[in-house]
Parts: structure tokens; C-alpha cells; sequence
């Protein structure tokens, strides 16, 4: 509600109350009332006094009826005033606070423009260094490069020393077993001086391959074998002489464990092998079996053994050495790998003929010679074998096998 309509509500309210005071407060005197045993005068004294009184707080709750502001003021100023209080308070400390801040922002203005000054130096400084570090990433590349081609040199020596290694450890292997086989020549040899050797110690009297599918099938095949061996004993010890006597000496306790093992179903190889040296025109031969599953030991196709035959290798005696040599490496190898036959087959002729090519080829011309097998072969089989010839630089040789 408006000030000014409030006033006049006032006025009039309390006009309205002073006539109706007054003129209650009249009849009271002419009626002469008392009230509390009081003379009419102050009564009428006391109900004059009521109704100003009433006037009073009429006005006062109209005035707080309708004026929200004039409530809060009366009834709330205290709270009002402590409020200002420290809103000011706070005013001044949020001054104070803005000052520092400002203080703080002056400050911080100051610390980033000087940061902004070291940074401008440090970039000068950073790009003299790249500067000064670029003929050393250039020369650090050319180190790279030269380290990764010393890497791939340093590799290559690693795989020329394992090759060497290899190959040395091959020729070490080829050493020994080539001293081993002169050893055993030597002692043929001093057996020999003595007498005359038809049967070397090891050297085998008969070989059989046989397939067993019926246990009782182990006696007829033992009883074969002693057979063949008694005769190649026979014709070997005792030449022209009629085989009508076993010479042939073969432990009983080696014939049963024989017998147990044949009769096992399989392929078998057996052999009857010679236990000693003997001389021609001997009465006895002793022998011990050997017996072995049957099993492929060579492929056909398979090296069995390599040589080279060097540019000034061209008399026909260092070829046929180099030749000989070829077949008996790959004869020593087939042996090493089980086979039980008594050497290697091959054509004589396409032999000679390559022999005689290799000689005639012309001077400085290495060439490479391989023994290739032919055929498939199992422990006892023979081992048929070819010639191989491969010029270097590739180029077919006359004769080639």
C-alpha cells in the first residue's frame, strides 16, 4: 500500500475513533457511571484515556497490517542492524582481499612478462642449439649407417665362423673315422704278414632279410642262415674242399637268444658275423649273430657324399684318386647310417668314361663331384650309387654321369 494512502487511513481511522471516544466519553459523564468505584469525572477520565489508547494501537496494527517494511523494521531491526554491521565487515574485508588480488594480479603481470622475457631468451637459445646440434644429427646418421653396416659385416664374419666350425668339426668327424678305418687297416695288415687272412675279424659270412609273420617260422631261417655261412666259410677257409662238415662255430646261448627275437613278427635283418681273423686252410670258424629290424637307411636321391676336384687336378690318376676317394666317403657314410652291404654298385663303364672326361677338361676349371644314390635302401640291400659332375662356374662337363 502506498505511504500517502496510509497516512490518510490514519487520519481518517483515528477521527473516526476521537468522535466515537468523545462522545462516549460524554455520555458517560452525563450518565454519571463509575467503574472500580471511581468518581464519574475519572472515569470518564479513564474511558477518554482507553479510547486514545485504543486509537494508538489501532493505528500501530493497521499500520503493521499493511506495511511489510514497518514490521521489519520494528520487529527485526536489531537482526537488520547486526546484519549491516557485518556486511560491512565483510565489505571491508573483501576490499582488503580485492587489494591483494590486485596486488597478486600486479605481480603475477610482472612475473609472466618476465617469464615471457626468459622464454623469448630461451627459444634464441633453443634455436642456436638446433642450430649447433644439426651437423651432429647429420654426423650421428653417417655413425648410425656405419655401425649398422660394421652390425651386418660383424654378422656375416659370426656365419663365416659357424660355417667354419662346421665344416671343421665335419672334417674333424672325417678324421677320426678315417683313423679309426686305418687303424683297422694297420692291424688287417699285420694279420696278413702273419698269415694268410681269408676272414678279417667283423667281416660278415651270410646276410638274410626275412620277413616273419609265424613265429615257427624263426628255426627254418636260423637254420638257412648257418647254412650259407658254413659255405661261405667254407669256400673262403678251405677253397676246392667239399663243404661236407659244419666248420662253422656259433655259440648255443647266441642261437636262442636269436630264436627269441625272431620269433617277433616283422621285417628282420639277420647276419653271421665273423669273431676273429682266419687264416686259410683254418678248421673252425667262430661267428656270433647280429640281428636288426629291418629299416630304410638310404633314400634314393640322397648325397651320400661330395668332393671337389681343383683346376690343376688333371692327370688321369689324380682324378680316379679323387674318384676313389669320392665312393669311399660316400661308402663310410652309408655304413655310418646302418647299412650292412659289402660296398657300392655302379656302372664300370659310364665310371671310366667320366674319369676320362674330367682328365681331358681343360686346365683351371674346378669341378664338383657328388655320389648320388639311385635307389631306396634298406639295411641289407645294396647300395647302388651315380656320379654327379658340376663345373664352376655351372657348366655341364663332357662325359657328365
Amino acid at each position: 500500500m502506498s505511504g500517502w494512502l496510509l497516512i490518510l487511513a490514519l487520519l481518517v481511522l483515528g477521527g473516526i475513533l476521537s468522535t466515537l471516544g468523545d462522545r462516549l466519553g460524554t455520555r458517560v459523564g452525563k450518565a454519571r457511571l463509575s467503574l472500580f468505584n471511581m468518581r464519574p469525572r475519572k472515569t470518564a477520565v479513564l474511558i477518554t484515556v482507553l479510547t486514545g489508547s485504543l486509537i494508538s494501537a489501532m493505528s500501530l496494527g493497521l499500520m503493521l497490517l499493511v506495511s511489510e517494511r514497518l514490521r521489519t523494521g520494528l520487529f527485526e531491526l536489531d537482526q537488520l542492524e547486526r546484519r549491516l554491521r557485518d556486511s560491512r565487515h565483510s565489505l571491508e574485508t573483501s576490499r582488503t582481499e580485492l587489494s591483494r588480488s590486485q596486488a597478486a594480479l600486479l605481480q603475477a603481470r610482472s612475473g609472466r612478462l618476465e617469464a615471457r622475457t626468459q622464454l623469448a631468451l630461451v627459444e634464441r637459445q633453443a634455436q642456436g642449439l638446433r642450430k649447433e646440434l644439426q651437423p651432429l644429427v647429420q654426423q650421428r646418421k653417417v655413425l648410425e649407417q656405419e655401425r649398422d653396416r660394421l652390425n651386418g659385416d660383424i654378422a656375416a664374419k659370426d656365419a663365416d665362423i659357424r660355417r667354419n666350425r662346421d665344416e671343421l668339426a665335419k672334417v674333424t668327424q672325417k678324421i677320426a673315422a678315417g683313423a679309426k678305418e686305418l687303424e683297422q687297416l694297420e692291424t688287417n695288415l699285420i694279420a696278413l704278414r702273419r698269415g694268410d687272412v681269408v676272414i678279417t675279424s667283423g667281416q660278415p659270412l651270410a646276410t638274410a632279410k626275412v620277413r616273419i609273420d609265424n613265429p615257427n617260422q624263426a628255426p627254418e631261417v636260423i637254420q638257412s642262415l648257418l647254412v650259407q655261412a658254413n659255405l661261405a666259410a667254407y669256400q673262403r677257409v678251405l677253397p676246392g674242399e667239399k663243404a661236407n662238415r659244419q666248420i662253422l662255430l656259433v655259440p648255443r646261448s647266441d642261437i636262442a637268444k636269436l630264436n627269441t627275437i625272431l620269433r617277433q613278427r616283422g621285417s628282420w635283418v639277420v647276419s653271421l658275423i665273423s669273431a676273429a681273423n682266419v687264416l686259410k686252410g683254418e678248421r673252425q670258424v667262430l661267428a656270433f649273430p647280429d640281428v636288426r629290424p629291418n629299416r630304410q637307411v638310404i633314400r634314393n636321391g640322397e648325397q651320400l657324399a661330395t668332393t671337389v676336384l681343383e683346376g690343376d687336378e688333371l692327370n688321369a690318376e689324380q682324378v680316379r684318386s679323387r674318384l676313389n676317394l669320392l665312393m669311399a666317403a660316400a661308402f663310410t657314410k652309408a655304413q655310418r647310417q646302418g647299412s650292412l652291404a659289402n660296398g657300392l654298385q655302379f656302372d664300370a663303364t659310364r665310371f671310366n668314361q667320366l674319369g676320362a672326361a674330367l682328365s681331358a677338361r681343360p686346365a683351371g676349371e674346378s669341378v664338383r663331384l657328388e655320389a648320388i644314390s639311385r635307389r631306396n635302401s634298406d639295411l641289407a640291400d645294396p647300395v647302388v650309387v651315380d656320379i654327379r659332375a658340376m663345373q664352376t662356374p655351372a657348366t655341364a662337363v663332357p662325359g657328365r654321369n
